[in-house]
């Protein structure tokens, strides 16, 4: 298969960067297809730490880099990526970085308006106020701008007073102040020469792939539970985070999309509110959170952290088209004396095997637990599956009969080499495992 696709199989933050920054040794390019700078992936490289939210984790590998049209992109924000990495040492230039035309650009209104709605809700969503669910809101309302009118100046002026007068509308209406033009539209035009060097047809980009036969990873933002369709609406992203999302959000045939990895931790968080039935608190949460490093990468919010849910794990996998599994984070587990999978629910006394899509009904779900010995020792830095301790191997088996997909990947360490292969996507048409 010459193309493999990376998505996130929980809530996000399942180390899909350092799956990618693995995969990229193999690809010849790398491309990210959906989301926007609200999802950060971490690389850690002979101990100098990478943080991406916008670039395309390959780019740290040398690797040329796609921004599709389905990214919403906030230029300043890139920008100041691409300067983040220059200071350590990764030059990001035309000739390893291409942005689609069509890509939506995320604005400073789009930031007001985010944390205006926030305030408004019930309930709060616990979005990261970066703007990237009004940015998709103006794209489908067809009122936003696009990364190619920073080549038309006058055009730009124009599309941006129709996108305020919508918008300032309903500041008035909240009795608050109308979002200013100048400084935005100046900020715009000053960034655009930045910008514009690095545009072009993505979709053109790929066909060109394919036809030579090049290997291509498609790198996914967020995760299956935070599809605005298949996750746990209304607590979810404003974008396709399925292998499918490939597809519009990059400009491929989906008979092109090739395997699909999930990625998932061997246990379970989520940033943010919304339904978390695996949940764990206490003390055991907090050692998980602490010893996971569970922050979020560009935002520092402490995330909720639980035991994996195999249940929603399988269900993602099913509705993602997931071929392969990678798991992440297995020393994190490390000296703990019982293990836990959630393998199924209770629903007001009655035992289920799926999620309901109701948010009312995830509330009151109840999880079923098993229990797995724990073992001593150390998994951190291995990269054979023999030399795992017994329990670990035990559990991870467990995990791949409860949830039906092949494990294909095991990371035991935040260092890029840390992991245990079993098979390659990139070999995956039912040969031996690599």
């Amino acid at each position: 298969m010459s193309n493999v696709v990376v998505v996130g199989a929980q809530w996000g933050d399942e180390g899909k960067g350092r799956i990618v920054d693995w995969l990229a040794e193999q690809a010849d390019l790398v491309v990210r297809y959906n989301g926007g700078h609200n999802a950060g992936h971490t690389l850690v490289v002979n101990g100098q730490t990478y943080k991406l939210a916008l670039l395309p984790s390959g780019i740290v590998r040398g690797k040329p880099g796609l921004i599709g049209n389905g990214v919403a992109l906030d230029p300043e924000a890139l920008l100041a990526e691409i300067d983040r990495m220059a200071a350590l040492g990764i030059r990001v230039t035309p000739d390893v970085l291409q942005i689609a035309e069509t890509a939506t650009l995320v604005l400073p209104v789009h930031r007001a308006i985010d944390a205006a709605q926030e305030r408004l809700r019930a309930q709060p969503i616990g979005t990261t106020l970066r703007g990237i669910g009004p940015a998709y809101e103006d794209k489908v309302g067809r009122r936003g701008l696009r990364v190619c009118d920073l080549a038309e100046p006058q055009l730009l002026a124009q599309k941006l007073d129709g996108l305020l007068a919508h918008h300032n509308a309903w500041f008035r209406g909240l009795g608050l102040e109308p979002f200013p033009r100048d400084a935005m539209l100046n900020d715009l035009l000053a960034m655009a020469p930045r910008i514009l060097p690095f545009v072009g047809r993505v979709w053109e980009r790929l066909d060109r792939a394919h036809a030579s036969g090049q290997r291509t990873v498609f790198e996914g933002s967020q995760a299956v539970m935070l599809d605005v369709d298949w996750g746990s609406y209304p607590y979810v992203t404003s974008s396709t985070t399925l292998a499918a999302g490939v597809a519009s959000g990059a400009g491929i045939a989906p008979s092109r999309i090739g395997q699909v990895l999930g990625v998932s931790k061997v246990y379970a968080t989520r940033v943010g509110e919304g339904p978390f039935t695996s949940e764990v608190g206490g003390a055991t949460g907090d050692l998980l959170r602490q010893r996971g490093a569970e922050y979020g990468v560009n935002t520092g919010r402490p995330r909720r952290c639980g035991w994996l849910d195999t249940v929603q794990l399988r269900q993602s996998c099913k509705v993602a088209g997931i071929d392969l599994l990678a798991l992440t984070k297995l020393d994190v587990l490390d000296g703990f004396e019982s293990v836990y999978l959630c393998t199924g629910y209770e629903l007001d006394g009655q035992r289920i095997d799926y999620m309901p899509s109701a948010s009312a009904e995830q509330q009151r779900l109840r999880p079923v637990l098993k229990r797995f010995d724990g073992w001593e020792g150390t998994t951190r830095g291995i990269r054979s599956y023999g030399e795992l301790p017994s329990q670990a191997a035990t559990l991870i088996e467990a995990i791949q009969q409860e949830v039906g997909v092949e494990v294909s990947m095991i990371t035991t360490g935040p260092e890029r080499d840390d992991a245990i292969v079993l098979r390659s996507p990139f070999a995956h048409t039912g040969g031996a495992a690599v």
